[in-house]
């Protein structure tokens, strides 16, 4: 077994599912959007990023490629989070503004499932030697 493979794999699939979990839910409903899981599924992202750096395969590219836009858009929905309650309301998000952030996460976990499904892509192709 390739520890390097299973912490890649691990990263992969941590961001993917604590994307998915700050997404689900109603789009308009801040209550149901937490920032804390937001801002784990930015950091494990970003550390996803930077384990995808190494590789210098096509299927690296893309998984980098991936990886970039998913960490990109979870930034800017933290970016747009933070403005939102800190320097347009008092800390309370509206439905547009929740629904702004909910969004971005969405792309982002768009990406994210690209990611994993090259990653079962290229796990179930390899060819053992």
């Amino acid at each position: 077994m390739n520890l390097e493979k299973v912490v890649f794999g691990f990263f992969v699939l941590l961001a993917a599912t604590l994307n998915f979990g700050f997404f689900i839910g109603d789009l308009g409903d801040p209550e149901m959007h937490s920032i804390y899981e937001l801002f784990a599924a930015v950091v494990v992202n970003l550390v996803a990023t930077v384990l995808k750096f190494g590789d210098r395969t096509q299927i690296g590219a893309v998984h980098l490629a991936t990886s970039l836009v998913a960490s990109l858009q979870l930034i800017a929905a933290a970016i747009v989070w933070t403005y939102a309650a800190n320097v347009l309301s008092d800390g309370v998000l509206s439905a547009e503004q929740t629904a702004t952030v909910v969004s971005l996460s969405g792309g982002a976990l768009f990406a994210n499932v690209v990611s994993v499904t090259l990653l079962v892509v290229e796990t179930v192709s390899f060819h053992r030697r």
